[in-house]
């Protein structure tokens, strides 16, 4: 039988216990404290065919479940350094994640541009 992606991650069987981030074990995988294991993992990833207008909603769905979590800043950073390619991850859909990846490339282009330009001012004043 197939699984959803990554389901390891959302295991609804599971009772997830509310601990405070700061107070969590540090050893403790932050997936642990996700609201997401809680709820339907067909909430964060699409059925084949979906209608784009059911897609919306499951996606503004996901997302309020994301906004609620104590731990969506980790989950949105696992979802952009893997990168995720599918699902609702950290309050992001897959398309909106790509945006994201999208401009941190431009800007670590324009940082590094930036750092050569002004190492060689620097290399020019000195000599």
């Amino acid at each position: 039988m197939l699984q959803p992606p990554h389901s390891s991650l959302q295991v609804a069987a599971v009772p997830a216990q509310r601990v405070p981030v700061r107070d969590r074990d540090q050893d403790a995988p932050w997936h642990t404290e996700a609201v997401c294991r809680r709820d339907e993992a067909g909430l964060f990833f699409a059925p084949s065919k979906e209608p784009t207008a059911a897609r919306l909603s499951r996606e503004e769905a996901a997302k309020r479940v994301c906004a609620r979590c104590p731990v969506m800043v980790e989950c949105r950073e696992h979802a952009l350094l893997q990168p995720e390619p599918y699902g609702v991850w950290g309050g992001l859909t897959a398309a909106e994640r790509r945006v994201v990846l999208a401009r941190r490339r431009r800007r670590d282009m324009e940082l590094k541009k930036a750092a050569r330009a002004t190492a060689a001012n620097r290399i020019a004043q000195a000599g």
